[in-house]
C-alpha cells in the first residue's frame, strides 16, 4: 500500500494552522501568492484562499463594493506596522489591534482585512458593515471556507480585540462548523485536541474530522484513503475524511 509521511515541519502548514502570540509562524514559511481580489493587485493572498474570497464576493453580489485592504505581509512589514502603531496610537491600542511580528495571521497569506469601498480607508480599523451586501458576504463566507477570525466576546481567547473586518481562510467544512457552533479557531482546535473527533454533514454525505499528534517520526497515512490534511502549528495534523457511501 502506498503511503505518505508528514513530518513535524509539515504540521506548521495548511489552512487550519493556529498563529497567535503563543504559536508564532515558523521562519521561512512562504505561501504561493496571487492578488486577493480583482482591482486589488497590491494585496496578496495564498492562491486558493484568494480564489475562494473572490467567489464569495461574487456570490454576494458585492464586486466593486468590497475592497481588500491588507492581505499577506512579510515579517518586515508587520514590524513596521507594529512600530508605527506604537508611535501613533500607543501600546494599549497596538496590542489590541496589531499582532506581534512573527505572530500575525497576515504572514500566512490566509488572512484578509476587508472594507467597504471608499475614497479613504482606515488601514488598522477599516469600516466593514454588517448589513446590506456586506451582511450577505458574511452569511456566505463559511460556505467558501472563510470565518470572521476575531469576533466579539472571544477577546480573552484570541488575544485580539473584536475585528469585524478581519477574515481568515480555514476551508470547508471547518468554517461552517465554527460558525454554527460559535467557535473561534482556538476553541475549534482545542475541541478536536480533547475529543474523539467530529462527524459533520457535508456535500450530500458526511465527513469525519480528527486530530493526529505528530511524533518524532512524523505521521504516515495510506494514500488509498480519501482525506484532506492540515497542520495545526501545534505539533499535530487535522484530518478530514469523507465517509464512503455504500
Amino acid at each position: 500500500m502506498r503511503t505518505q509521511v508528514y513530518t513535524r515541519e509539515d504540521s506548521a502548514h495548511g489552512p487550519l494552522i493556529l498563529v497567535n502570540a503563543s504559536h508564532p509562524i515558523p521562519v521561512g514559511t512562504a505561501p504561493r501568492l496571487v492578488p486577493a481580489l480583482p482591482g486589488c493587485e497590491d494585496v496578496l493572498l495564498e492562491r486558493h484562499a484568494a480564489r475562494m474570497l473572490a467567489a464569495c464576493v461574487r456570490a454576494a453580489g458585492a464586486a466593486g463594493s468590497i475592497t481588500a485592504v491588507s492581505g499577506w505581509r512579510s515579517r518586515e512589514e508587520q514590524t513596521q506596522i507594529w512600530n508605527d502603531s506604537l508611535r501613533e496610537n500607543g501600546e494599549a491600542f497596538t496590542r489590541s489591534y496589531v499582532a506581534l511580528p512573527g505572530c500575525s495571521e497576515h504572514q500566512t497569506g490566509l488572512a484578509i482585512d476587508l472594507a467597504a469601498a471608499a475614497p479613504e480607508i482606515d488601514f488598522i480599523r477599516p469600516h466593514f458593515p454588517r448589513d446590506g451586501l456586506y451582511g450577505e458576504f458574511r452569511r456566505l463566507a463559511p460556505l467558501f471556507g472563510w470565518i470572521e477570525r476575531y469576533p466579539a466576546g472571544k477577546e480573552d481567547i484570541t488575544g485580539i480585540a473584536c475585528e469585524p473586518w478581519h477574515f481568515r481562510y480555514v476551508g470547508t467544512p471547518h468554517a461552517q462548523i465554527m460558525t454554527e457552533r460559535g467557535l473561534c479557531l482556538e476553541e475549534y482546535l482545542n475541541l478536536l485536541r480533547q475529543g474523539n473527533g467530529l462527524r459533520f454533514p457535508h456535500r450530500g454525505g458526511f465527513v469525519r474530522i480528527f486530530r493526529i499528534a505528530c511524533g518524532t517520526q512524523g505521521v504516515t497515512l495510506p494514500l488509498a484513503v480519501r482525506f484532506s490534511i492540515s497542520g495545526d502549528n501545534d505539533g499535530g495534523f487535522l484530518l478530514t475524511v469523507r465517509e464512503e457511501i455504500a
